[in-house]
């Protein structure tokens, strides 16, 4: 049995393929004081059943990144190791049985094409000679992805662990982390050290690459980390006369996963509800154990591959497999920093793409670990983005079941996830509902994405094309922009900071202006050292040393630990989460100011109620915080109000509301609005990879200001370049039929030059709208903008579109402002 050492630098927690990557990329760079402990042996847990699928392209851009990094990782291993990891570049392909499927596959190939990642269009008949034992009578359409292919998941694990040994990093097995030490902070704790079945390790960073134990780890640290194991079939045929070099096939109609294996067929899939495993706790001996079968669970895969590969019919099983595997509530991995616990990572709940992500995930966490930020934006799969309550086995048996079986279904745009619902409601959602709101979920909160007519069901029809509630949709932003619009927008996330040194902090974390007098909103960015934008918000002086910051939802928790964390040490700062005690009606439009007019005595006019000002005031019978501002791009007003006096303000608004045109908007109109306006969305149109100079709020900016702000002398090297080669543009297709929805190709005179970033229908504009940046070396300046062909790419064909650097609605704010 291997000795601990009584301390070391970096602990990681799990000996699978995600911990092994993580301890060969700290090695190389640099980190030599490395100690891996893995309860059993290594690849024990989920690693060692693994398909081994591999793939070129995931979600997005930056997931896309680390896929593509773990190919070719995978493919130098060998040579460095020794260690043979069973890499096959055979490719895949991707077939569609139906007109919906074919559209999203087609889709997919374009957002392959805007990330650099090969692709091909390939006929049923060309799809046939690449996979002979295929039956095409049914398919409609076939992409092949040459990049793709499959590994040997034990094998590449050990040639990690090989070069992690080689490295200098230390890897023991049978060792059982029981604890986690920890000291207390302003903030919330810090780790420093794991507690063992033999002994106690000091360390100065612990990492969680514990798999499905991952959330019991968590629970040590008093992190949430939201995951649940399920049971994950395939099967294995006797041998067949199968060439070697056939490509993966993905049948996703039929839920259906294929690869040659050694002369034989595995298949497996993902059935369309998962059964959730170790609910009650995992058996303690775990070891490269094998989970029952379930033959009736498994049939409708078995019998798909049978449609599919009618040589299995005259074929046996060799073998029917069984075995546990992480999902998570968004399909989403979970990946960094804990929030509340200083130097405690995290890398679990992979979903199925462990082995295809891997290498790269092992790069990019050493390296958040070492540089102190993620080499690029990984918010996607940032741990800060999860709820408390998603932590909860209730809620993950009952998420994670249909998670899992969403893998292989249609990934309509807006789809919602049906489980784990109505765990988080606004004091307005009956009223809401009463008036035919469908509701849409983001960070557990049922927020109104739509409005549905007298008689119309308030539900969900799913297509790529314009969706059942397009018009409503419609109809509720032209009331934005004609008359006046109500909206729930009590999600908000809402932090008070107060306290002597409160002004002064967050002067130096906001690159906005601060130092403003009493009662004044400001609109700034939170930046790091490199000019990254981590955070994008509101902040509103209330009194010397008293200030409100809002937020988004989704960015709740996330921003609540970028603010604990950049507060000096010593300083005089509470903060208080105060989201739930206040709700947040939004009033905008032309015709917003009469109707608060007409129930209230104050006076709303743009001499009294300039732009960016907040106060109290009262309407009808209810004392409220009124500011001035509007992500829609219109006059109007947030209207902050207790919780319980929120529907009395609701109701006074709504009963009023009639001579002003008014009408409830959900957030899909209001998304299509700040699209119109080029209103930027922090995860998808800015980032921390993102400056505000390349993002074009260098408006928002306080270059002067007396107090240096964190990232200004990044932005101070940056403005000084003649041009900036990376900007976001707004685009606008010139054909009124397509639809965008984002990650989208964006070409300029033939030649790919960025990605769409959000997109929407501007039913003002009259057509689809996106945000995208565009790069080009010499730089993207007003003349490349305003000349050359601007094209879009969806599902495979062009479309052609203007490009803008200024806002292609009221680029003066003159609405807004007046």
């Amino acid at each position: 049995m291997a000795e601990l050492p009584s301390q070391t630098g970096i602990v990681i927690i799990g000996g699978g393929i995600i911990g092994c990557s993580l301890a060969y990329h700290l090695t190389k760079l640099g980190r030599k004081d490395v100690l891996l402990i893995e309860r059993k042996k290594l690849t024990s847990g989920t690693t060692w059943h693994a398909a081994g699928l591999v793939r070129a392209m995931l979600y997005s851009k930056n997931l896309t990144q680390l896929a593509r990094y773990s190919l070719e990782l995978y493919g130098e291993l060998e040579k460095e190791t020794g260690q043979a990891t069973g890499l096959k570049r055979c490719g895949s392909i991707s077939i569609a049985t139906n007109s919906e499927r074919w559209e999203e596959i087609r889709r997919g190939a374009s957002m392959a094409r805007a990330f650099g990642v090969g692709m091909e269009e390939i006929s049923p008949k060309d799809a046939q000679r690449l996979w002979p034992v295929m039956q095409i009578d049914d398919v409609v359409g076939a992409v092949y992805f040459p990049e793709d292919g499959q590994v040997s998941p034990g094998d590449t694990t050990m040639a990690l662990a090989k070069g992690a040994r080689m490295g200098g990093a230390r890897l023991v097995e049978d060792i059982k982390v029981t604890g986690i030490l920890k000291v207390e902070t302003r903030s919330g704790g810090r780790a420093v050290g794991v507690r063992t079945t033999h002994g106690d390790v000091r360390a100065e960073i612990v990492v969680n690459c514990a798999g499905m134990w991952a959330r019991e780890v968590g629970r040590m640290a008093g992190v949430d980390v939201p995951l649940q194991a399920t049971e994950h079939f395939y099967a294995v045929t006797e041998p067949m006369e199968l060439p070697a070099s056939m490509p993966v096939l993905r049948n996703m109609d039929q839920k259906l996963y294929v690869k040659e294996d050694a002369g034989k067929l595995l298949f497996g899939g993902f059935e369309t509800r998962a059964k959730p495993w170790g609910v009650a706790g995992i058996p303690e001996d775990f070891c490269f154990d094998e989970l029952p079968d379930d033959l009736e669970q498994f049939n409708p895969i078995f019998e798909g591959a049978q449609h599919r590969i009618p040589a299995l019919a005259k074929t046996g099983i060799r073998k029917f497999f069984n075995g546990p595997e992480s999902f998570t509530p968004d399909q989403r991995y979970l990946l960094g920093p804990a929030p509340g616990l200083g130097n405690f990572y995290v890398a679990a709940g992979f979903n199925s793409v462990g082995i295809s992500s891997g290498g790269g995930v092992g790069m990019a966490l050493a390296r958040w670990i070492v540089d102190g930020h993620a080499p690029f934006d990984l918010s996607e799969v940032d741990l800060r983005r999860m709820q408390p309550h998603q932590s909860r086995t209730s809620y993950l048996v009952e998420r994670i079941a249909e998670a899992q079986g969403l893998t292989f279904a249609m990934h309509w745009p807006y789809r919602q996830f049906e489980a784990g619902r109505n765990i988080r409601h606004t004091p307005l959602h009956d009223r809401l509902k009463h008036h035919g709101a469908c509701f849409g979920e983001v960070a557990g909160w049922e927020r109104p994405n739509w409005f549905a007519r007298p008689g119309q069901a308030a539900r969900y029809e799913y297509s790529f094309g314009r969706q059942n509630w397009f018009a409503n949709s419609a109809a509720e932003a032209k009331a934005a922009r004609e008359a006046a619009a109500l909206l729930d927008l009590s999600t908000l996330a809402k932090f008070l900071v107060q306290g002597p040194d409160a002004l002064r902090e967050l002067q130096r974390i906001s690159a906005g202006e601060m130092d403003v007098a009493p009662g004044r909103a400001v609109y700034t960015q939170w930046l790091n050292e490199r000019g990254g934008i981590e955070a994008d918000l509101t902040v509103t002086r209330l009194a010397g040393e008293k200030f409100l910051v809002v937020t988004s939802a989704a960015c709740a928790a996330r921003d609540w630990a970028f603010l604990q964390r950049s507060l000096a040490e010593g300083a005089r700062v509470t903060i208080d989460d105060v989201t739930g005690g206040w709700a947040v009606l939004g009033v905008m439009g032309p015709n917003s100011r009469a109707l608060l007019q007409s129930v209230s005595e104050e006076d709303f006019s743009n001499a009294a109620f300039p732009f960016g000002s907040s106060r109290m005031v009262t309407i009808g019978a209810v004392a409220a915080r009124a500011t001035r501002i509007s992500y829609v791009g219109e006059l109007g007003w947030e209207i902050f109000v207790p919780s319980e006096y929120a529907v009395a303000l609701f109701d006074t608004l709504h009963a009023a509301g009639a001579p002003h045109g008014l009408k409830l908007c959900g957030m899909h109109a209001v998304d299509s609005l700040r699209l119109e306006k080029a209103y930027r969305h922090w995860g998808h149109d800015i980032a921390d990879e993102d400056t505000p100079l390349e993002a074009g709020l260098g408006f928002a900016v306080a270059f002067d200001k007396k107090a240096p702000f964190v990232g200004r002398d990044a932005l101070l090297r940056q403005r000084e370049k003649k041009v900036l080669t990376k900007r976001l543009l707004q685009f606008a297709l010139d054909d009124p039929r397509p639809l965008l929805y984002h990650n989208e190709p964006i070409y300029r005179d033939g030649k790919l030059v960025g990605t769409t970033t959000s997109a929407n229908y501007g039913h003002h504009l009259g057509s689809a709208i996106a945000l995208g940046y565009v790069t080009e070396p010499a730089g993207v300046t007003p003349d490349l903008v305003s000349s050359g062909r601007w094209e879009i790419e969806i599902g495979l064909a062009r479309f052609p579109a203007r490009a803008s650097l200024r806002p292609l609605y009221d680029p003066t704010s003159s609405r807004m402002k007046g």
